[in-house]
């Protein structure tokens, strides 16, 4: 099993972090942390990551510019050959550019029942409010402070007595277990093939006129009543690759693709010089690359009226 590296984020004690990290050490976890990283060189959560063989790095941020600080973290980061990073009680709020660097693949834990309680003080409000739950979540971090897409979430009762520190204290424990399997679900769909497929589909069924039909075992993406102009081959004939197959101009096209990056791109047994495969299982799949991918095969294939509606369309 290739798992996927994680670099972690703190700034104080780094009990998320060690759930995550003491997860990890199961041998059947999708994931492994390959760094642990601070803007608070004097961190607790680092000794307690540094004892357990984990590469460490901190770099105060004070008197730093946001982005300047962000991008020596992110420097660290990938050169620890992280594909994925988890906020785990980070202090900072991120800048734009750190976010659009990991979209798609930074989480964060929140002490709260999302979209409820953004920003601090998220169990007092909760009193305030008269809530009978609080809980947690880990969402996607998006450039807006705790709005990304959110992951999973668990419910923790209020008790009649609960004080801001004795909610925390419980809503902690239930981050611990969260964390942890959010984390590792959500890595494990980037090798995912049921999700892999779905992804495609979602993409594939947005071009126009396109329909889905089962072909040689292969979910096959084509225009009704026409060509067809992708396919994903999901283990096909043991090859052990899940990958998107479209059309490309020819032999001259594939060899270029294939020398650029030989470990994504390759030819697909049986379809010939006019088409392409491109891995989806490596875990760093560009989408919006693989939806760009599929409406130049569509093109490829679609009767001219097609084209020229879209043309037309294009122009307003």
């Amino acid at each position: 099993m290739t798992r996927a590296k994680v670099a972690v984020l703190i700034s104080g004690s780094g009990t998320n972090m060690a759930a995550l990290l003491y997860a990890a050490k199961h041998p059947d976890c999708p994931y492994e942390i390959v760094l642990v990283a601070s803007n608070n060189p004097d961190a607790e959560g680092l000794t307690l990551a540094q004892g357990e063989g984990i590469a460490t790095f901190a770099h105060a941020h004070k008197g730093m510019d946001r982005t300047a600080h962000d991008a020596i973290m992110h420097a660290k980061i990938l050169e620890s050959g992280a594909t994925h990073v988890a906020l785990a009680g980070y202090m900072r709020i991120v800048s734009e550019t750190f976010v659009e660097q990991w979209e798609g693949r930074m989480l964060n834990i929140h002490p709260s029942l999302l979209p409820k309680y953004q920003g601090l003080h998220t169990h007092q409000r909760a009193l305030d409010a008269g809530d009978k739950v609080a809980g947690c979540s880990v969402h996607l971090v998006t450039a807006e402070l705790d709005a990304g897409p959110i992951l999973g979430q668990t419910e923790v009762a209020i008790l009649p007595d609960d004080t801001a520190e004795t909610l925390a204290a419980r809503v902690l424990f239930a981050e611990h277990q969260l964390y942890s399997r959010t984390l590792a679900a959500f890595v494990s769909r980037d090798t995912d093939p049921e999700w892999l497929v779905a992804q495609v589909r979602e993409r594939a069924m947005a071009q126009p006129e396109a329909d889905e039909v089962s072909s040689h075992g292969m979910p096959c993406f084509g225009i009704i009543g026409g060509k067809k102009f992708a396919y994903v081959s999901v283990d096909h004939h043991g090859d052990g690759k899940t990958a998107l197959l479209v059309k490309i101009s020819g032999a001259e096209e594939q060899a270029m693709l294939i020398d650029s990056d030989e470990d994504r791109y390759y030819r697909p047994a049986y379809f010939g010089d006019g088409w392409i495969g491109i891995r989806l299982d490596l875990g760093d799949t560009d989408w919006d690359h693989i939806a760009d991918w599929l409406a130049k095969s569509w093109r490829a294939v679609a009767p001219k009226k097609l084209t020229k509606l879209m043309d037309v369309a294009g122009e307003f």
